[in-house]
Protein backbone atom coordinates (compact mmCIF):
# COMPACT_ATOMS: atom_id res chain seq x y z
CA UNK A 1 0.00 0.00 0.00
CA UNK A 2 1.52 3.57 -0.68
CA UNK A 3 1.92 6.14 1.92
CA UNK A 4 -1.38 8.14 0.86
CA UNK A 5 -3.40 4.63 1.79
CA UNK A 6 -4.63 4.23 -1.85
CA UNK A 7 -3.59 0.77 -3.31
CA UNK A 8 -3.40 -0.71 -6.71
CA UNK A 9 -3.53 -5.06 -7.03
CA UNK A 10 -0.02 -6.29 -6.56
CA UNK A 11 -0.20 -7.32 -10.29
CA UNK A 12 -2.55 -5.64 -13.29
CA UNK A 13 -2.76 -4.06 -16.74
CA UNK A 14 -4.37 -1.16 -17.72
CA UNK A 15 -4.59 0.28 -21.54
CA UNK A 16 -4.21 3.68 -23.14
CA UNK A 17 -5.27 4.62 -26.65
CA UNK A 18 -4.31 7.38 -28.74
CA UNK A 19 -6.73 7.79 -31.40
CA UNK A 20 -6.09 8.66 -34.63
CA UNK A 21 -8.32 9.16 -38.11
CA UNK A 22 -6.27 8.03 -40.97
CA UNK A 23 -6.61 5.66 -42.80
CA UNK A 24 -2.91 5.40 -44.81
CA UNK A 25 -0.94 6.21 -41.76
CA UNK A 26 -0.23 4.80 -38.26
CA UNK A 27 -1.43 7.74 -36.47
CA UNK A 28 -3.11 5.77 -33.44
CA UNK A 29 -1.23 3.62 -31.07
CA UNK A 30 -2.13 1.71 -28.43
CA UNK A 31 0.09 0.84 -24.79
CA UNK A 32 -0.96 -2.20 -22.06
CA UNK A 33 1.17 -1.59 -19.17
CA UNK A 34 1.77 -4.31 -17.00
CA UNK A 35 3.24 -4.44 -13.45
CA UNK A 36 3.83 -7.22 -10.83
CA UNK A 37 5.38 -7.04 -7.31
CA UNK A 38 8.88 -6.11 -8.33
CA UNK A 39 8.55 -4.24 -11.97
CA UNK A 40 6.47 -2.30 -14.49
CA UNK A 41 6.63 -1.93 -18.07
CA UNK A 42 4.53 -1.37 -21.28
CA UNK A 43 3.87 -2.83 -24.85
CA UNK A 44 2.69 -0.49 -27.23
CA UNK A 45 1.32 -0.89 -31.12
CA UNK A 46 0.47 1.46 -33.55
CA UNK A 47 -2.74 1.40 -36.32
CA UNK A 48 -4.28 3.07 -38.75
CA UNK A 49 -8.32 3.51 -38.72
CA UNK A 50 -8.78 1.21 -41.13
CA UNK A 51 -11.27 -1.54 -39.25
CA UNK A 52 -9.71 -4.26 -39.66
CA UNK A 53 -6.67 -3.21 -38.31
CA UNK A 54 -7.56 -1.19 -35.55
CA UNK A 55 -9.75 -4.13 -34.49
CA UNK A 56 -6.67 -6.43 -34.79
CA UNK A 57 -4.20 -3.86 -32.94
CA UNK A 58 -6.39 -3.39 -29.81
CA UNK A 59 -7.17 -6.77 -29.49
CA UNK A 60 -3.80 -8.25 -29.89
CA UNK A 61 -2.22 -5.04 -27.13
CA UNK A 62 -4.97 -6.10 -25.03
CA UNK A 63 -4.77 -9.61 -25.37
CA UNK A 64 -5.91 -11.67 -22.53
CA UNK A 65 -5.09 -9.16 -19.60
CA UNK A 66 -8.30 -8.34 -17.64
CA UNK A 67 -7.94 -4.42 -17.46
CA UNK A 68 -8.32 -2.37 -14.66
CA UNK A 69 -9.05 0.90 -16.66
CA UNK A 70 -8.72 2.03 -20.17
CA UNK A 71 -8.33 5.51 -21.48
CA UNK A 72 -8.85 7.05 -25.06
CA UNK A 73 -7.29 10.40 -26.34
CA UNK A 74 -10.51 11.82 -27.67
CA UNK A 75 -14.36 13.14 -26.79
CA UNK A 76 -16.02 9.86 -24.69
CA UNK A 77 -19.17 9.91 -23.57
CA UNK A 78 -20.50 6.37 -21.97
CA UNK A 79 -23.79 5.89 -24.93
CA UNK A 80 -20.41 6.14 -27.25
CA UNK A 81 -22.80 8.75 -29.41
CA UNK A 82 -21.73 11.46 -31.74
CA UNK A 83 -21.34 14.60 -29.32
CA UNK A 84 -21.24 17.46 -31.07
CA UNK A 85 -20.97 20.16 -28.68
CA UNK A 86 -18.67 22.70 -27.55
CA UNK A 87 -18.45 20.30 -23.81
CA UNK A 88 -17.66 22.25 -20.66
CA UNK A 89 -14.65 19.98 -19.75
CA UNK A 90 -12.81 21.60 -23.29
CA UNK A 91 -13.80 25.22 -22.44
CA UNK A 92 -12.18 25.14 -19.15
CA UNK A 93 -9.02 23.68 -20.42
CA UNK A 94 -8.98 26.75 -23.19
CA UNK A 95 -9.56 29.28 -20.59
CA UNK A 96 -7.08 32.31 -21.24
CA UNK A 97 -4.52 30.87 -18.00
CA UNK A 98 -4.52 27.20 -19.36
CA UNK A 99 -4.48 28.21 -23.14
CA UNK A 100 -1.61 30.78 -22.78
CA UNK A 101 0.63 28.73 -20.44
CA UNK A 102 -0.01 25.32 -21.99
CA UNK A 103 -2.26 25.50 -25.38
CA UNK A 104 -5.75 24.33 -25.92
CA UNK A 105 -7.66 21.07 -27.35
CA UNK A 106 -10.28 20.68 -30.07
CA UNK A 107 -13.51 21.28 -30.06
CA UNK A 108 -15.62 18.42 -30.01
CA UNK A 109 -17.80 20.20 -32.80
CA UNK A 110 -15.21 20.85 -34.83
CA UNK A 111 -14.41 18.98 -37.75
CA UNK A 112 -11.21 17.32 -36.62
CA UNK A 113 -13.17 16.96 -33.04
CA UNK A 114 -16.38 15.04 -35.18
CA UNK A 115 -13.22 12.77 -36.99
CA UNK A 116 -11.88 12.29 -33.63
CA UNK A 117 -15.07 11.78 -31.60
CA UNK A 118 -15.98 8.57 -33.82
CA UNK A 119 -12.93 7.11 -34.12
CA UNK A 120 -12.61 7.23 -30.40
CA UNK A 121 -16.18 5.47 -29.79
CA UNK A 122 -14.99 2.57 -32.44
CA UNK A 123 -11.56 2.30 -30.33
CA UNK A 124 -13.82 2.04 -27.32
CA UNK A 125 -16.14 0.05 -28.65
CA UNK A 126 -14.00 -2.65 -29.63
CA UNK A 127 -12.05 -2.72 -26.22
CA UNK A 128 -15.83 -2.99 -24.36
CA UNK A 129 -16.93 -5.40 -26.72
CA UNK A 130 -13.72 -7.50 -25.70
CA UNK A 131 -14.79 -7.45 -22.26
CA UNK A 132 -12.04 -8.22 -19.64
CA UNK A 133 -12.14 -4.80 -18.32
CA UNK A 134 -13.24 -3.90 -14.41
CA UNK A 135 -16.22 -2.57 -12.98
CA UNK A 136 -16.16 1.13 -13.08
CA UNK A 137 -16.15 2.64 -9.07
CA UNK A 138 -14.47 6.26 -9.53
CA UNK A 139 -16.49 8.75 -9.02
CA UNK A 140 -16.72 10.09 -12.55
CA UNK A 141 -17.88 7.17 -14.29
CA UNK A 142 -19.41 7.28 -17.69
CA UNK A 143 -19.81 3.66 -18.16
CA UNK A 144 -20.82 0.70 -16.33
CA UNK A 145 -17.17 -0.74 -17.15
CA UNK A 146 -13.85 1.72 -16.46
CA UNK A 147 -13.36 3.10 -19.90
CA UNK A 148 -12.28 7.35 -19.38
CA UNK A 149 -11.29 9.96 -21.42
CA UNK A 150 -7.83 11.46 -21.59
CA UNK A 151 -5.56 14.45 -22.94
CA UNK A 152 -1.82 14.00 -22.84
CA UNK A 153 -0.85 17.52 -23.98
CA UNK A 154 -3.37 18.77 -20.82
CA UNK A 155 -1.82 16.06 -18.80
CA UNK A 156 1.59 17.03 -19.32
CA UNK A 157 1.48 20.18 -19.34
CA UNK A 158 -0.12 20.93 -15.92
CA UNK A 159 2.55 19.29 -14.56
CA UNK A 160 5.46 21.21 -15.72
CA UNK A 161 6.77 23.91 -12.78
CA UNK A 162 7.37 26.22 -15.85
CA UNK A 163 5.49 25.66 -19.69
CA UNK A 164 6.96 29.16 -20.65
CA UNK A 165 10.08 27.76 -22.28
CA UNK A 166 8.24 25.41 -23.78
CA UNK A 167 6.12 27.20 -25.70
CA UNK A 168 8.07 27.36 -29.17
CA UNK A 169 10.17 24.91 -30.58
CA UNK A 170 10.34 22.50 -33.15
CA UNK A 171 7.38 19.38 -33.41
CA UNK A 172 4.44 18.65 -31.56
CA UNK A 173 3.97 20.69 -28.28
CA UNK A 174 3.41 17.46 -25.95
CA UNK A 175 6.55 16.31 -27.32
CA UNK A 176 8.18 18.90 -25.62
CA UNK A 177 6.27 18.52 -22.79
CA UNK A 178 6.79 14.89 -22.98
CA UNK A 179 10.42 15.65 -23.23
CA UNK A 180 11.05 17.90 -20.33
CA UNK A 181 8.98 15.46 -18.27
CA UNK A 182 11.02 12.53 -18.66
CA UNK A 183 14.34 14.15 -18.47
CA UNK A 184 13.73 15.95 -14.65
CA UNK A 185 12.29 12.62 -13.57
CA UNK A 186 8.74 13.32 -13.07
CA UNK A 187 6.92 11.26 -15.44
CA UNK A 188 9.30 8.27 -13.21
CA UNK A 189 7.97 10.13 -9.82
CA UNK A 190 4.57 9.70 -11.05
CA UNK A 191 5.01 5.90 -11.95
CA UNK A 192 6.56 5.54 -8.05
CA UNK A 193 3.91 7.12 -6.99
CA UNK A 194 0.96 4.80 -8.50
CA UNK A 195 3.32 2.03 -8.36
CA UNK A 196 5.52 2.36 -5.58
CA UNK A 197 8.66 0.25 -5.30
CA UNK A 198 8.48 -1.23 -9.00
CA UNK A 199 11.33 -1.11 -10.92
CA UNK A 200 10.03 0.57 -14.50
CA UNK A 201 11.56 -2.27 -17.22
CA UNK A 202 12.30 0.65 -20.19
CA UNK A 203 12.91 3.87 -19.51
CA UNK A 204 10.97 7.17 -20.42
CA UNK A 205 13.57 8.73 -22.67
CA UNK A 206 13.01 5.47 -24.98
CA UNK A 207 9.68 6.15 -26.15
CA UNK A 208 10.51 8.85 -28.92
CA UNK A 209 7.75 8.78 -31.49
CA UNK A 210 4.82 11.03 -30.79
CA UNK A 211 2.31 8.46 -30.97
CA UNK A 212 3.59 6.01 -29.01
CA UNK A 213 4.38 8.45 -25.83
CA UNK A 214 0.32 9.45 -25.88
CA UNK A 215 -0.39 6.18 -25.97
CA UNK A 216 1.48 5.91 -22.80
CA UNK A 217 0.33 9.29 -21.11
CA UNK A 218 -2.97 7.80 -21.71
CA UNK A 219 -2.28 4.16 -20.48
CA UNK A 220 -0.82 6.27 -17.13
CA UNK A 221 -4.03 8.48 -16.90
CA UNK A 222 -5.98 5.04 -16.76
CA UNK A 223 -3.17 3.78 -14.10
CA UNK A 224 -4.83 7.06 -11.58
CA UNK A 225 -8.06 6.08 -12.56
CA UNK A 226 -7.44 2.48 -11.52
CA UNK A 227 -6.00 4.22 -8.35
CA UNK A 228 -8.88 6.41 -7.85
CA UNK A 229 -6.37 9.33 -7.75
CA UNK A 230 -6.78 12.07 -10.57
CA UNK A 231 -8.30 14.92 -10.96
CA UNK A 232 -10.69 15.93 -13.82
CA UNK A 233 -13.01 18.34 -15.58
CA UNK A 234 -15.94 18.13 -16.86
CA UNK A 235 -19.76 16.85 -16.89
CA UNK A 236 -22.44 15.07 -18.01
CA UNK A 237 -21.07 15.37 -21.60
CA UNK A 238 -17.49 13.46 -20.73
CA UNK A 239 -14.97 13.92 -17.62
CA UNK A 240 -11.00 14.39 -18.87
CA UNK A 241 -9.06 12.86 -16.38
CA UNK A 242 -5.69 14.59 -15.22
CA UNK A 243 -2.99 13.75 -12.98
CA UNK A 244 -3.15 13.18 -9.39
CA UNK A 245 -3.76 16.37 -7.58
CA UNK A 246 0.18 16.57 -5.99
CA UNK A 247 1.41 16.35 -9.46
CA UNK A 248 -0.51 19.45 -10.28
CA UNK A 249 1.84 22.72 -10.63
CA UNK A 250 1.64 25.23 -8.60
CA UNK A 251 0.74 27.76 -11.27
CA UNK A 252 -2.48 25.62 -12.31
CA UNK A 253 -3.72 24.60 -9.01
CA UNK A 254 -6.17 27.70 -8.25
CA UNK A 255 -7.31 26.68 -11.56
CA UNK A 256 -7.91 22.87 -10.97
CA UNK A 257 -9.25 23.21 -7.20
CA UNK A 258 -12.23 25.33 -8.90
CA UNK A 259 -13.16 22.41 -11.26
CA UNK A 260 -12.72 19.63 -8.41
Amino acid sequence: MAQDGLMLPETGSVLGVDVGWSLHQRSSAACRLDWDRGSVGWTIRRFTAVAADRREALLATAGSHHLLAAAFDGPLRGDLGLIDTYRLAERRLSERAIREAIGKLAQSNSGNGRLLNAATNACADIVLGRGLIAAAEHAHRIHPQTVVEAFPNSFLGLMLADPAPLKGGRGKRSDRYYTALAKDGTLAALMQHHLPGRRVEQSFESVTNHDDRAALVCAITALGVARNDYVTVGDTDGWIILPPRDFIANWAQPLVAAWN
